[in-house]
């Protein structure tokens, strides 16, 4: 099975032997005689995946912005580690398209293959992990249509019902094609950030604040400093930064359940183990650092985040809710974006949703969207009836029960009795 592009035509042949771990497509006579064809690439297991390091190291060089922090080869590496099953059996399996033009990388759309409800749903590679899905590609003229072509060799050859690309950003590389086809949001959420390029520091650019509220900060940290010695440490691999990353997820899990959710992606032991080797390190640094406040000599709060390009994506924060009277979280969260201005960070990004705590801090927000594609009669009826619309209703259920479960729990305390956690969803951002 050959398929290459030269120009907007596809040209096939039949099947290449001995490629079991990628369906190949090889050039015709034409790119031999120079013309410069598209050559067409997937790679479907975890040799040929690990093969891809340093062509995909160059193409990121080359034309990775910060906001495609997730689109790393260390991350994904990181990822295939703790979510890729072994043998290719009970999980995602590698769908990742590469085009080349003369043997050099030009275009890579990671995705990965999920059975769901017997049906063939491609994803962005990373989840539930990644909190941006987005494509690969140099900055050339021919993009737009290269993005295009590989449109249509995706949805033509790879075997899907169904293709499910979750948050992606306004200014992401694949949302002008996105917008060409016509597509709509399945769901759509903002994230807000701010801006610490625009001032020289962060005293400066804490100026944009109100007075009351640094004031109020101020006040907050003074009284949480009679609680005993306080303390912000900032860990970025190695030992120390793993078991910062254990101690901020096992923080997380009992903030979720104190508060009534349950996160499946969250309350999965591949989560922390993901998020210790990421904070570790291990030979292939993601960008991972962990921000930890100390009250008293003990972890009283914590901060993953993820860096690249001067852009910093703030993946967890938590702090013990035993200090919620103290708004330990708003003093965590002030110090991990002094860090980060202090580090020279340029876009502080708090990630989707934007909840009223971020928008507080932001000085924008860039609206990220889901999209759902049916490429069958059932792939179809999934992306429009389930995605579309069943999902959505089920989402909003969801997110009012921590309320409901609350009030319960509430109730139930009074008499002296346990109440039951809500059932959270997706793995949405932890932060």
């Amino acid at each position: 099975m050959v398929y290459v592009h030269a120009g907007a035509r596809a040209a096939g042949t039949l099947p290449v032997p001995g490629c079991e771990g990628r369906v190949q497509f090889r050039a015709t006579a034409r790119q031999e005689r120079g013309v410069d064809t598209a050559v067409f690439d997937v790679v479907r297991d975890r040799a040929a995946f690990d093969a891809l390091e340093s062509d995909w190291n160059d193409l990121f060089d080359r034309a990775g912005k910060g906001a495609q922090l997730f689109q790393t080869f260390n991350w994904n590496w990181h990822w295939a580690n703790h979510y890729l099953p072994a043998g290719g059996v009970g999980g995602p399996s590698l769908a990742i398209v590469t085009v080349r033009r003369q043997g050099r990388l030009v275009m890579l759309w990671p995705l990965v293959t999920n059975r769901i409800a017997g049906l063939s749903v491609l994803r962005w590679l990373g989840e539930p992990v990644s909190q941006y899905g987005d494509v690969l590609v140099e900055d050339r003229a021919d993009a737009p249509e290269l993005m295009r072509q590989a449109w249509d060799f995706i949805a033509a050859k790879l075997g899907a019902d169904a293709l499910h690309l979750r948050k992606v950003r306004a200014d992401a590389a694949v949302a002008p094609l996105l917008r060409e086809l016509g597509l709509r949001p399945a769901a759509a959420a903002e994230a807000p950030f701010l801006d610490l390029a625009s001032a020289p520091d962060f005293r400066t650019y804490e100026m944009r604040y109100t007075s009351k509220a640094r004031k109020n900060r101020r006040r907050l940290a003074r009284r949480l400093a009679e609680q005993g010695p306080s303390a912000f440490k900032r860990h970025t691999g190695g030992p120390e930064a793993r078991a910062a990353a254990l101690e901020a997820v096992a923080l997380k899990r009992a903030w979720v359940e104190k508060s009534g959710r349950v996160s499946a992606a969250l309350g999965d032991d591949r989560f922390a183990a993901f998020f210790a080797d990421v904070a570790d390190g291990c030979g292939r640094p993601a960008g991972c650092g962990i921000t930890v406040l100390e009250v008293d000599g003990t972890a009283a709060g914590a901060a993953i985040d993820i860096s690249c390009h001067g852009h910093r994506a703030a993946h967890v924060i938590v702090h013990d809710p035993r200090l919620d009277r103290f708004s330990a979280g708003t003093l965590l969260l002030e110090a991990w974006i002094k860090g980060a201005s202090a580090d020279g960070v340029a876009t502080f990004d708090l990630l989707a949703p934007a909840y009223a705590y971020k928008s507080d801090w932001a000085d924008g927000a860039v609206v990220v969207a889901d999209f759902a594609v049916g490429l069958s009669l059932a792939g179809r009826a999934y992306a429009v009836v389930y995605l579309g619309r069943v999902r959505q209703a089920l989402k909003a259920g969801v997110e009012a029960a921590p309320r409901a479960v609350a009030a319960a729990r509430a109730l139930a305390s009074a008499f002296g009795l346990r109440a039951p956690g809500a059932t959270g969803a997706d793995a949405a951002s932890t932060s």
